[in-house]
């Protein structure tokens, strides 16, 4: 159930979106980035290779300057198609060069030949037995161009890089789930209270789902600060610190435990994992919950290795609850007033074939990664930086201090 006033339960720890832990504590690294065409291109992964055969047309396209909703309007109208006949796989930012699959029924292979817009170019045609569908894909390759980067901060930036290829990210809900005024999840929770009417359906689930992802980002910056806490905290202060840090009556026993402190202080990934949390073998697999006998010290080897990822809740009626002490954290950011079914989601990703290359008489570096599926590139920005990226972020980052 929602614990009195979600949000409010947690406010001496967040106060908002724009305030949520970073994973590193490198100092900010200063560089100018703006989203665009030129400087941030993404590249689908398909999920799985086409056959060459079967009733749909795959498309591999690059597109710029356009949404993929604009995509689906512009085939539809000029094939004489319902935009529900398109098939795709993940939604691509307008201000980006995108290069993804869609899929069309065979049967438009010639006119497919006769069409010519603007900012979209086929680069590859083949066919597969079925339509693709939303989430048919096991990531993206990111190219990011990062301008005004000096030499130190270009050094910074490859230090930084390495380490997040070890040890991983947050994997945070990035803020074009939150709207240009970063507050759709308002809205969603004024619909949540009844507070709110919205005709649109799909606006409507729009709106409660960002209300998920704000409350999902605020445990998992709260599940950062402990770990943060408990890594750099004397052990015998340990226990204090963290019922200091939460401020509230109800503090997960094994923080209070002493030996429990020591095993969690001794777990080799320095963001740690509780007896009760749900993890899910990575980077897909199957969701499993450390009960009693579940060794924490295993498991975060396990995690280090890049076998295995925390997961957190996406509030929803049939979602798995974690229990135990991860349990009574996680408790804080559920509102059981939500009624879609609800999931979990990974908590930390890691950052695949992270290269950086620095151009020192452009002043310039090059990012090239893969994220899985459901991952923000700015979420990796964002931890360089130590400032947030927003779609206006365009000026030297030296107010991030």
């Amino acid at each position: 159930m929602v614990r009195a006033g979600v949000v409010a339960a947690v406010a001496v720890v967040i106060s908002c979106i724009m305030n949520l832990a970073f994973a590193y504590t490198h100092s900010p690294i200063q560089f100018y980035f703006k989203q665009s065409p030129r400087d941030f291109v993404v590249e689908e992964v398909p999920l799985y290779s086409f056959s060459g055969e079967g009733a749909h047309l795959i498309l591999k396209l690059r597109k710029k300057s356009l949404t993929t909703f604009e995509i689906l309007k512009l085939l539809s109208s000029n094939l004489g198609i319902k935009e529900n006949e398109i098939g795709y796989a993940g939604l691509k930012d307008k201000n980006a060069l995108s290069i993804q699959y869609i899929s069309l029924p065979r049967h438009l292979t010639d006119k497919i030949e006769l069409l010519n817009l603007p900012n979209i170019k086929i680069l590859e045609k083949t066919y597969h037995n079925n339509k693709i569908k939303l989430g048919h894909l096991k990531g993206n390759k990111f190219f990011i161009r990062l301008k005004k980067l000096d030499k130190l901060n270009a050094q910074k930036t490859a230090e930084v890089c390495k380490t997040m290829e070890q040890f991983g990210i947050p994997n945070y809900f990035g803020y074009q789930r939150f709207g240009k005024e970063g507050d759709n999840y308002q809205a969603g929770l004024e619909i949540i209270e009844k507070k709110r009417k919205v005709r649109n359906k799909k606006m409507q689930n729009f709106l409660i789902s960002a209300y998920q992802s704000y409350l999902y980002n605020l445990w998992l910056s709260l599940r950062i600060d402990i770990s943060h806490l408990i890594a750099n905290t004397p052990l015998d202060s340990i226990p204090k610190t963290l019922k200091m840090y939460l401020d509230c009556d109800e503090i997960p026993q094994e923080f209070l435990d002493m030996n429990t402190c020591k095993r969690l202080k001794s777990q080799p990934h320095w963001f740690k994992i509780l007896k009760g949390d749900y993890l899910c073998h990575y980077p897909f697999g199957k969701l499993f919950m450390l009960n009693e006998t579940s060794d924490l010290m295993i498991e975060s080897e396990r995690f280090m290795r890049k076998e295995t990822a925390i997961t957190g809740a996406l509030s929803g009626e049939k979602v798995k609850i974690s229990q135990w002490g991860a349990g009574v954290l996680e408790s804080k950011f559920l509102d059981c007033r939500i009624k879609s079914v609800g999931q979990r989601r990974y908590a930390w990703i890691f950052p695949e074939n992270l290269n950086f290359r620095y151009k020192e008489e452009e002043a310039q570096g090059e990012l090239e990664f893969y994220l899985p599926k459901g991952a923000y590139a700015t979420n990796l920005l964002r931890e360089l930086a130590h400032c947030e990226i927003m779609e206006s972020f365009s000026e030297d980052l030296e107010s991030c201090e």
